[in-house]
C-alpha cells in the first residue's frame, strides 16, 4: 500500500491494482468561546493564517521605536509551538514582489508611494520582506508571497489550503484593518471559516480602524477571539 499525495489530510491510498478515494481523516474537534458564542471547530481542517508579520511592518525603527505592529509577536510566540504540537499548519502570507514590479497595477503601487521619494514596495528576499526577529518558522510552515492586500488574489493560497483539507482559518498578522481584513473577507467568500485572533493581530490605523474591522468580522464574516481561548481549547489534547 502506498499514499499518492503531499500531505495525509488529502491523499490516496493505492496498490498496483486499486485505487482508494476515500480521505482517511479523524475529525479533531476543540471548543473555542469566540465572544458570546462556543465555537466547535475541528483541528484537522484548521490553519493558522499570518499575514505581513515582516520588517516593512514590524522592524524597531532607529530610535528603537517598539509600534503597534509588534503587539503579535509575544502571543504568536506562545501560540504557535501549540498549533506545530498539535499538526495545525502555519501558513505565512507575505508580501513579496518582483523587483521588476511587472505585474503590478499603478493602483496596486498607489498605497506604497513615497512622495519624497517616488514609490517603495515591497520586494522578495529584501530586508523589508524578511519575517521579523522573533518570530520562527517551523519546519513545516507553509510560506506564500502575495502581491496584493488580500492574500488570495494571484497566489497559490486559494489550492494550497484544499490541498491540505483546510476548512476553517485562524487569521493573525498586520495590518488588522487591511492585509489581515481583506485576505479574511476573500477567504469568506470562497466559503472558509474564518476565526480573526484579536491579540494576534495589529494595525498602525487609528483605534477606529480596528473597532470597525472587529464590529464587521464579527458581524458579516465570522467570529473573533483570542489565542488565549485556543490554547485552553489545546489544553486537554
Amino acid at each position: 500500500m502506498t499514499t499518492l499525495g503531499r500531505d495525509m489530510r488529502n491523499a490516496w491510498s493505492m496498490t498496483p491494482d486499486s485505487v482508494d478515494l476515500t480521505r482517511r481523516r479523524e475529525p479533531r474537534p476543540a471548543k473555542v468561546v469566540c465572544g458570546e458564542r462556543k465555537v466547535t471547530m475541528d483541528l484537522a481542517a484548521t490553519a493558522l493564517v499570518v499575514i505581513d508579520m515582516q520588517n516593512a511592518f514590524c522592524h524597531l525603527d532607529n530610535s528603537g521605536h517598539d509600534g503597534p505592529a509588534r503587539e503579535p509577536i509575544a502571543p504568536l510566540q506562545k501560540l504557535m509551538p501549540e498549533l506545530w504540537g498539535v499538526d495545525v499548519p502555519v501558513v505565512w502570507v507575505n508580501w513579496g514582489n518582483r523587483a521588476d514590479g511587472l505585474n503590478l497595477a499603478p493602483m496596486v503601487r498607489f498605497p506604497f508611494r513615497d512622495d519624497h521619494d517616488g514609490e517603495s514596495f515591497i520586494v522578495k528576499d529584501g530586508f523589508d520582506a524578511a519575517i521579523v526577529d522573533g518570530l520562527d518558522v517551523g519546519n513545516g510552515d507553509v510560506m506564500i508571497d502575495k502581491y496584493r492586500m488580500s492574500g488570495f488574489w494571484d497566489t497559490q493560497l486559494d489550492s494550497i489550503l484544499r490541498n491540505l483539507g483546510i476548512t476553517t482559518l485562524l487569521f493573525a498578522g498586520v495590518n488588522l484593518d487591511q492585509c489581515v481584513f481583506t485576505t479574511l473577507m476573500d477567504a469568506s467568500f470562497l466559503g472558509y471559516d474564518c476565526v480573526l485572533l484579536e491579540d494576534c493581530a495589529a494595525t498602525s490605523s487609528p483605534d477606529f480602524c480596528t473597532q470597525a474591522t472587529l464590529w464587521n468580522v464579527e458581524r458579516c464574516f465570522g467570529f473573533v477571539t483570542a489565542s488565549s481561548e485556543i490554547l485552553k481549547a489545546l489544553d486537554p489534547l
